[in-house]
């Protein structure tokens, strides 16, 4: 067994989910409650299809991030992964439980739109993701002022009042 990280390279202000899923059906599925949740959301997904024919198989509404997320698949090239890149101005917290819901989804393995990497696994079968790299590590521990920060973030941008 060989193991690699595999880099996700996108713009710094796209955000990411990385999930697996068990059904090529999951692909329309996936799609309609992207656009279900959030009307106008602009996204590219990309499923790696793990039987038959094992395609990437593509939809999105964004082609910049439908081929990020076509690249992004072929990459990573794990049975049954999927990629979502959600455009500048939506976040996986308005699509993150509507997604989880989809019939298919069995894991998430992160939703981000920091530096990620993801760790794979390469046998004579093929290869699976064994997990992700999601951020930088702790520079330390929170004192007042940094909750002080913190809430106050979340109340600007309106997710806590």
């Amino acid at each position: 067994m060989q193991l690699a990280a595999v880099k996700i390279d996108k713009p710094e202000t796209v955000n990411l989910i990385l999930g697996q899923t068990h059904f090529i059906k999951s692909v329309e599925d996936i799609h309609e409650a992207l656009v279900t949740a959030v009307p106008g959301i602009q996204f590219g997904l990309a499923f790696c299809e793990a039987s038959g024919h094992c395609l990437v198989r593509c939809s999105g509404t964004d082609p910049a991030l439908i081929e990020l997320a076509k690249n992004t698949a072929t990459a990573i090239a794990a049975g049954h992964a999927f990629v979502i890149f959600l455009a500048d101005g939506f976040y996986p917290v308005n699509v993150l439980n509507a997604v989880k819901m989809v019939p298919e989804v069995c894991r998430i393995f992160c939703a981000t739109a920091n530096p990620t990497e993801v760790i794979v696994a390469e046998t004579e079968q093929g290869r699976g993701i064994l997990g992700v790299v999601d951020g930088l590590p702790p520079r330390g521990v929170e004192d007042e002022e940094g909750v002080r920060w913190r809430k106050g973030l979340l109340r600007q941008i309106g997710y806590k009042l």
